[in-house]
């Protein structure tokens, strides 16, 4: 066997255990209220991938002392934990977001007249996190408009719908708010409304807010059970099939 071979097999095999231990680095996330009430309405729930497509984006400033102090707020563990609970913290806090703008439909989509969300602009919000296609430039998001021309508004293959591209760009977001801007997780500044202090729908996210992973040490009432997950990954472990 060359040299060059056996180097190639090295690199193949590094990278296996690299994504291996990117597996075992991340959970699944607690439940918010939204999602139990779903699943007990026989909706479709928030679908444990989506935790992943979450923990996989996050840049390594997102899981150290650079994140804003204000996130004790809502894991007052936060920096004490290990790498992978505030992963799984993060998970649930985009499911909590994704609640309060699109009540965890990755296909909804609101259309703003000019100046509501954008002054002098008139545009759609979209998919879980409620994006647009304009924060391709800004974010440098994998949205594609001129690829997307011709499906319809609502059609889950849009490239801004597919779950996976709107919480990956969602992350970049949040990353540019509390990392690049320093400024906390709630804010005036923020992208999201509900993330907006005075904003009508931060009620809505504060909700979904109360029920963090048990890793965060949050003293709360919540009466959804934190050793469990979402209905879905109840689901998958009982009939033993893995995330994809």
């Amino acid at each position: 066997m060359s040299v060059s071979v056996r180097k190639l097999g090295i690199v193949a095999g590094l990278a296996l255990i690299a994504m291996a231990l990117r597996a075992q680095a991340t959970k699944p996330a607690t439940p918010t209220p939204i999602d139990v009430k779903k699943a007990e309405l026989g909706e479709p729930p928030w679908n444990p991938k989506w935790d992943q497509f979450v923990e996989q984006a996050l840049p390594p400033a997102m899981l150290s002392r650079l994140v804003p102090r204000d996130v004790r707020r809502f894991c007052p563990r936060f920096y004490e934990m290990s790498d992978p609970n505030k992963r799984a913290f993060w998970a649930y806090f985009f499911q909590a977001l994704a609640g309060a703008e699109a009540g965890l439909d990755p296909n909804a989509v609101v259309l703003h007249g000019k100046g509501e969300r954008r002054i002098g602009i008139a545009r759609r919000s979209q998919g879980l996190l409620q994006l647009a296609y304009e924060d391709r430039i800004r974010y440098g998001c994998d949205f594609s408009q001129s690829r997307d021309r011709g499906l319809g508004v609502d059609n889950p293959e849009r490239s801004i719908l597919r779950p996976k591209n709107n919480l990956e760009c969602g992350v970049k977001i949040l990353d540019d708010q509390i990392v690049a801007h320093r400024r906390p997780l709630l804010t005036h500044w923020s992208y999201w409304a509900p993330l907006r202090p005075g904003e009508a729908s931060e009620s809505h996210f504060l909700k979904q807010m109360t029920n963090p992973p048990a890793a965060c040490g949050l003293p709360t009432e919540s009466t959804i059970n934190k050793s469990a997950t979402t209905k879905t990954v109840q689901e998958d472990a009982t009939q033993g099939v893995a995330p994809k």
